[in-house]
Order: structure tokens, then C-alpha cells, then sequence
């Protein structure tokens, strides 16, 4: 049989209670939910470390960060490579594939080559000027329209406006969610004998929450559950996520902007549903489409104030708990859900299995798992923070940045 295709579409803080079919309530996801019809949802996956840079790392390595050494956004730059061997694309590229990398990569140092044949950036953050103007997104953009030229953030106000309910300054064909899917349509049209492998790594839903016009306005706040909270010493038992709250000017967020917020990343999930839709449709317009992987997952979650918390970086299910959908018509399955207890380590493993020889690393071999092969495994170590070295935060208000192990056992 004929190596698949492999495309994995990543989005950024999307919790794991956000795809209509497995369950979510409120939001819409039409796309999404005929990505579940098409294969198996794995409703129990997680991320071992619930912050970007790490969970891309491991990702790309299929090592846990104990082996890669990032447990925060701001661990020493050094060679994950070295440590674990060749990135995912490269592996993927030495047995004959085509490969193609585009949107957020959150790599130290920023452009840190991964292997890909073709690697194209549309980042968050950007350090320079300089580096802002080399962004392919905003290149793209700038060419297109003279008129958005002034803006400092193109894909909405961060700073004191990190958690402010907010309108993309840009119709949605400018947004970066619409150039992302137009480029990963281009190449995985492109004619070529090899397979590809393609990531599209979407920077969204992650704050600033700004959807355009109309999703801006798809949810009324009114009908957003407020926040869940628990016992008031559980939630605040991890004093770090205070000042997580504070980092990001979320210290006093009512219930009622909480449900504003909520709204709004609601609307921003349900662009990227639109967009996902894009992409199946082109990949279902394919003669290979039966033989073509699709996995889409998201590297960590958000609290959205559950728990009195914000952003990430913690083991409540929030914010460590992801989304995790795996299709290949050809030889997985329909519409099933699998309860085995999943993790991102395991992608390499997966698709390293149904191009070829497995190479599992520290992952479980999901794709023997999935097909009842093997069991599932047993539990997960989670861990956020480096034990014993100063923090490289500003303004932290901790000597050190706090660390934890987590077992999560399956239920």
C-alpha cells in the first residue's frame, strides 16, 4: 500500500469541552465534528506540560520534557535535537516525503530550522520590528493592504487588553486564519509524486480573543455559563496561577466579562472550524482522501476562569486537558471514541507507524493502541516549571518558578 499523506492542523489554548459532537453544549463546530465522524476522537489526551513552547517541542521530538529540558516558555536555549534525535519532519523527509510546515512554531531560538521542506511563520510575538516585517503572514498581509500598515499586532491588542473581549482590526479574508488555509490548500495541491506531510498550526483560539466579523458577534454572552469554581483552597493551592492572573491584568475579571470572554472564544473557535472545513473539503476532493491522515489536536487548554485561574500552566483539566481527533479512512475506523489515555508525545509515533517502522521514543503507540493491538497505558507524568533555577519572568514575585509531578491516571 502506498504511503498516506499526513496533515496535522494545531491550534493554540483550545480546552478540550469545545467540539459540538463529543458533547460541548453551546459552541458550534460543524467541521470539526465531521473530523470526529470521519475517525476516532480520543477524548481522554492531555498535554504533559501545558505551556506553547514545551508541548511544541514535544510535539516535534516525542520526547516529554524531562528529555527535551523545556518546562516553560523560558528554559535555556539548547539542542532538543541533539538530546532526541530528529524532528518529526525530518524523519518523515528521509523516508520520501514531501513536508511542509505553516503558522506558529513558538521555537527558541524563534526560527529554529525543524526539518521541514518548506517552514513558514506566522507568529504571536515579535521581538524586533525587524523580525515583525519578516513574518510571512504579515508580509502577505501588508502586500495585500496598505491600510492595516500601522498596526503593532495583527492579530489584536495584547498588552493591559490581553482578556478584553476584542474585533479583529481585519475583514476575515485578511485574518491570518484565512492566509494559513489558503497556503495549506496551495501545497497540498502542489504536483508531486511523493506523500506529504503537512503541519497548519493555527495561532488561534489563544488571547488576544479577536474574531472577525461576523464570528465576533455568533454567541451572546448572556448564554455562557459563568466560570466553574471549586473549593476555594484547591483552587488557589497552586500560588503560581495568581500570578498568572496578574501577568496577564486578569486579577479582577468579573463573572460577566468572564462570560464576554468566553463568548468571544467561542467565535473564535467556530472561525477555525470554518477554515478546517476548507481544508477537508479539499482533502475529500482528493483521490487519495481514504489514504490521507488527518490529526488535529490543540497544545494545552485555557481555565477561562474556572477555577479562579487564566491562561494555562496548570494540571486542572482546563488547561492540561486537549482536543485529540485521529482519521485514516483506509485503515482506522469510523466514528468510534477511544477512552485509553493519550498524550502528545505519542503523534510521532503515530504517524512514524503508518508511514513505516514505528519510532516511538517516550510516546505509546497510539496507532496499534487504536486498532486494539496493545493496551492502552496506564498513567501520565505531568510536570510544569524547572526545580532549583531562577526565573527569567519579569516581575515575578516567586524566587523560582514553581514545579510539580502530576500522575494522571486513567479512569
Amino acid at each position: 500500500m502506498a504511503q498516506p499523506n499526513i496533515l496535522f492542523i494545531m491550534t493554540d489554548q483550545q480546552r478540550f469541552d469545545t467540539i459540538a459532537a463529543l458533547g460541548a453544549p453551546i459552541v458550534r463546530t460543524p467541521n470539526l465534528d465531521r473530523l470526529v465522524a470521519r475517525g476516532i476522537a480520543c477524548t481522554n489526551a492531555y498535554t504533559t506540560c501545558p505551556v506553547c513552547v514545551p508541548t511544541r517541542y514535544t510535539m516535534m521530538s516525542g520526547c516529554e520534557p524531562s528529555a527535551t529540558e523545556w518546562l516553560t516558555n523560558w528554559a535555556p536555549a539548547t539542542s532538543v535535537r541533539a538530546r532526541c534525535g530528529p524532528y518529526l519532519p525530518e524523519v518523515l523527509a528521509a523516508r520520501g516525503y514531501r513536508t511542509w510546515g505553516l503558522g506558529k512554531f513558538h521555537t527558541e531560538p524563534r526560527l529554529e530550522p525543524l526539518g521541514f521542506h518548506l517552514q513558514e511563520y506566522s507568529e504571536e510575538l515579535w521581538p524586533t520590528e525587524q523580525e515583525f516585517l519578516a513574518d510571512d503572514y504579515v508580509k502577505w498581509l501588508r502586500e495585500r493592504s496598505p491600510a492595516f500598515h500601522h498596526l503593532e499586532q495583527v492579530h489584536g491588542e495584547r498588552t493591559d487588553m490581553y482578556y478584553v473581549p476584542q474585533l479583529r482590526p481585519m475583514p476575515q479574508e485578511l485574518c491570518v486564519e484565512s492566509w494559513l488555509t489558503g497556503r495549506a490548500l496551495e501545497e497540498m495541491g502542489r504536483a508531486d509524486a511523493r506523500p506529504w506531510f503537512g503541519l497548519v498550526s493555527f495561532v488561534t483560539p489563544h488571547p488576544p480573543v479577536a474574531p472577525p466579523v461576523p464570528y465576533n458577534r455568533r454567541y451572546n454572552p448572556d448564554e455562557m455559563p459563568n466560570p466553574a469554581l471549586g473549593d476555594p483552597a484547591i483552587d488557589a493551592a497552586d500560588d503560581y496561577l495568581a500570578w498568572m492572573n496578574h501577568a496577564v491584568w486578569a486579577d479582577d475579571i468579573s463573572a460577566g466579562q468572564a462570560r464576554q470572554i468566553r463568548a468571544r472564544y467561542y467565535g473564535s473557535i467556530e472561525f477555525v472550524d470554518h477554515c478546517v472545513g476548507r481544508i477537508l473539503d479539499a482533502v475529500e476532493q482528493r483521490a487519495d482522501a481514504d489514504n490521507t491522515v488527518i490529526c488535529f489536536f490543540s497544545d494545552h487548554g485555557d481555565h477561562l476562569g474556572d477555577h479562579r485561574a487564566w491562561q494555562k500552566e496548570s494540571f486542572f483539566e482546563a488547561s492540561c486537558r486537549v482536543p485529540f481527533l485521529v482519521s485514516w479512512p483506509r485503515k482506522l475506523p469510523a466514528g468510534q471514541r477511544h477512552q485509553g489515555l493519550t498524550a502528545l508525545t505519542d503523534l510521532i509515533g503515530l504517524v512514524s507507524a503508518a508511514s513505516g517502522e514505528p519510532v516511538l521514543r517516550e510516546g505509546h503507540p497510539l496507532l496499534a493502541n487504536l486498532r486494539g493491538e496493545v493496551p492502552s497505558r496506564e498513567s501520565l507524568i505531568g510536570m510544569y516549571g524547572t526545580p532549583d533555577r531562577k526565573s527569567t519572568r519579569l516581575n515575578s514575585s516567586h524566587g523560582y518558578i514553581s514545579y510539580a509531578v502530576f500522575c494522571l491516571k486513567k479512569k
